[in-house]
This record gives C-alpha cells, sequence and structure tokens, in this order.
C-alpha cells in the first residue's frame, strides 16, 4: 500500500512538474521562440522497467529501477542554461550529450555501436569488455580507463551510465539495467532508452523494429514444427551443487526456439552431488532431456570441456544421456574477451535474434549454420577471444543489426 500511494505521488508530482517547465521554457512576452523537441519520438512498445514522456524542450524518462525520472533538456532552450536537478528523484542531463564514459561491468555496450555513439565514449573503468571496435578505440587512445570510485572524475561526463544499482550514485548517473527485464525483446527494447540521451529516437526506432520483426519471424519457425519439442535444461554447478535455472529471458528462449524447458517438470532446483539420493535424481532427470546448456561459471573457459563437465557431474556411466549421445552440451561462452568477459551479456542482449537463431540450430541442428555465442562441449568446438584487431568497420559509424535468413 505504501509504495503504490508512493507512485500516486510521483505520477502527480512529474504532471505539475511538466506544467511549470512547460510554462518556464516560454515565460515572458519577448521570450525567444521555445525550441521544440520535435517530431521524433520513441514508444515504448515491452519493456516494462523505463518510460519515455516528451514535452516542448525536455523529456522525461522514468526508471523503475532506481526509482529516478530523468529530465533531459535541449542543449539549444533556455531552460537548459539554467536548470540543474540532483535530487533522490529527479536528475537532469543536457541533451545531446556532449560526452559519456560507462561502468563496463556486466554492461552491454554494444547498445551505443548500435546507436553510432562510440565517437563520443571517453572513459570506461575497465579494458574488459566484449567489443572489438570499442578495444580498437581504446587501444587508439581516444577511450581512457577510469577508476569506478573516482566520483570527481566521472563527474566530468556529461553522462556516466552504469549497472549496478549498489553503487553510489553521482549527479550524472544514469542506470541503465535491461538485464532487469523479463523477455528476449523487452531486454532489446533499452536502445530506446539511450537513444533519447543522443537524440537519435529514430534510429533506436529503427534497429529495435528490425531486430523485433527478424526475432518474431524467426519464432514462427516453432509453431511450424511437426517433430516432437526437445527438452532443455539449463543448469550450473557452483559449491558442489548443481542448479536449473529459473530465469524467464532464457525460458522465454527455449519456448520461441521451439524447445521444452525442464524447469517445470521437477520438483526441486538444486541438487548436492555429494548427497547420494540428489545424485540419483538428478542423473534420472538428465535422462530425460535431449539438450543441456552448462551455464557453469569459471575463470577459463578455453579449458572447460566435456570432461570438466563429466567430473563436476560425477557419473561414470553416461549411457542413458540421450544429450551426450546426440552431442548435445552447450555452453554460451563462445564469445569471450580476457577469458572472463562474455558476449553473452553484451551483444546478445542487444540483438536476441542471433541468440534465437542459434538455440533454434541447438534444437534442432541442420548442420549448416555457424552458431554466434553457442559451442558444444563434445564436438570440442573452442573459444574466440575478442581483441581490437577484430574491428574492421569504421568505430564512428553505426553498426547494423545482423538478420539472420527466415523463410
Amino acid at each position: 500500500m505504501h509504495s503504490s500511494s508512493a507512485a500516486c505521488w510521483l505520477q502527480i508530482f512529474l504532471f505539475f512538474f511538466f506544467i511549470v517547465v512547460s510554462f518556464l521554457s516560454s515565460e515572458g512576452v519577448n521570450a525567444a521562440p521555445a525550441v521544440k523537441v520535435g517530431g521524433s519520438i520513441s514508444k515504448v512498445e515491452a519493456a516494462v522497467n523505463f518510460h519515455i514522456y516528451y514535452g516542448q524542450t525536455f523529456k522525461v524518462i522514468k526508471n523503475a529501477i532506481d526509482g529516478r525520472s530523468y529530465l533531459l533538456l535541449q542543449n539549444n532552450s533556455r531552460i537548459a542554461t539554467r536548470t540543474k536537478y540532483c535530487t533522490s528523484r529527479i536528475k537532469s542531463f543536457v541533451v545531446p550529450l556532449s560526452n559519456y564514459s560507462v561502468d563496463t561491468d556486466f554492461f552491454p555496450v554494444s547498445f551505443f555501436e548500435l546507436l553510432g555513439l562510440l565517437g563520443s565514449l571517453k572513459g570506461i573503468t575497465s579494458d574488459s569488455v566484449a567489443s572489438q571496435c570499442i578495444l580498437k578505440l581504446y587501444e587508439a587512445g581516444e577511450i581512457e580507463i577510469i577508476n569506478k570510485d573516482d566520483q570527481q572524475k566521472l563527474a566530468e561526463f556529461a553522462a556516466h551510465f552504469f549497472s549496478n544499482t549498489d553503487q553510489q550514485q553521482g549527479c550524472n548517473f544514469a542506470t541503465f539495467v535491461p538485464f532487469a527485464e523479463d523477455t528476449p525483446l523487452q531486454r532489446a527494447e533499452w536502445i530506446k532508452f539511450l537513444g533519447v540521451f543522443a537524440n537519435l529516437e529514430d534510429r533506436a526506432n529503427q534497429v529495435y523494429t528490425t531486430v523485433k520483426e527478424n526475432y518474431l519471424c524467426l519464432a514462427k519457425i516453432a509453431t511450424t514444427r511437426t517433430s516432437f519439442k526437445p527438452i532443455v535444461a539449463w543448469m550450473d554447478y557452483s559449491n558442489g551443487a548443481w542448479s536449473f535455472t529459473k530465469e524467464t529471458y532464457k525460458l522465454k528462449y527455449v519456448e520461441d526456439a521451439g524447445g521444452e524447458n525442464i524447469y517445470g517438470s521437477i520438483n526441486k532446483i538444486t541438487y548436492n552431488v555429494s548427497n547420494p539420493d540428489d545424485l540419483d535424481e538428478l542423473h534420472a532427470i538428465l535422462c530425460t532431456v535431449e539438450v543441456v546448456i552448462d551455464e557453469t561459471l569459471t575463470s577459463d573457459p578455453d579449458n572447460y570441456t566435456l570432461s570438466t563437465f563429466l567430473q563436476n557431474i560425477n557419473v561414470e556411466d553416461n549411457s542413458c544421456f540421450g544429450f551426450l549421445a546426440n552431442k548435445s552440451l552447450w555452453r554460451y561462452d563462445k564469445r569471450t574477451q580476457n577469458s572472463t568477459t562474455l558476449d553473452w551479456y553484451n551483444g546478445a542482449v542487444s540483438q536476441p535474434q542471433l541468440v534465437l537463431a542459434d538455440l533454434i540450430e541447438v534444437l534442432f541442428p541442420t548442420g549448416n549454420f555457424t552458431t554466434t555465442y553457442f559451442r558444444n562441449l563434445p564436438k570440442e568446438e573452442g573459444v574466440i577471444s575478442i581483441g581490437p584487431q577484430m574491428c574492421e568497420r569504421d568505430t564512428f559509424s553505426a553498426m547494423e543489426p545482423t538478420i539472420i535468413a527466415c523463410g
């Protein structure tokens, strides 16, 4: 009840706030004509954790993740020169941003590449980033590494984007968390969030529409399948126990690819391999699945092989495991940088159609499709190491989304 009341008061406050700002932007008989936002706007279609509103000379993003409203003021408007907000509820930014920095920990920088904003990226908190073109710019001295705890340095940028909501926030911090969404397309729509900061709504809309249409086209393949639905288990090993995932977006991927998740058919999620009963039940479950995706964290993906999995699963006789007989044991660490930074948390977020295409091949193998993010352990498929030499495009131009043939 308390949170509902607070949300209601916030909406009322913002309503009057918009009226006041609109009045201030055009006050006085001799005032210069108001600078209008223009006809290019973005509407949130699927994502649930941010909303966008437009005024005459400003825009507002309501961010449900940090509970703040970001007031974006056009740089050629009068209000931009005299208005500054930095409270627990409102932050203001002048747009388009002249420059920005990024906390690169689990941050999907590929959204900036799709928008063509790498030219304005001037600071990153580490070189552990799964982007060959950002690494190339860093190598060329176009981007500097900054200490994420140096608030004074971070304050020099027009905006600092980050995903860690527990981090201390400065006045120019903006929380960007597509990971909080429940479906692949909801996560991809966060490109509109960044587009608003750069006055690139048209580009953001175009990219999202392209990605969405390709994704939905691929998903239609699932409805035409006449064969059975392969049963898929997403699972990871940690501290002597295996756990089956319940992350909604992963389950959604399997459904859209034409598969069935094991998650809804098991009694519990975690199984301790040192407990004979747990181990026996785990092996019984695995004997019923056709595909296993091993999500186990490792600091050395190159040396995580089939034998690693078998050792962790603590099995001597694997003859009943259909996923091994059919060579359908996978990991999503095919593209990594510095052995620890996975492109799964970068490019896979902004372009979910590539993940869906991978999973369709995983579930219904044709043998003539090269996966982007998934590698096959029984087939001894190795890891691709991301480096600056792999960036062959103009780093200051927008990267085009990859369209998968669908028919």
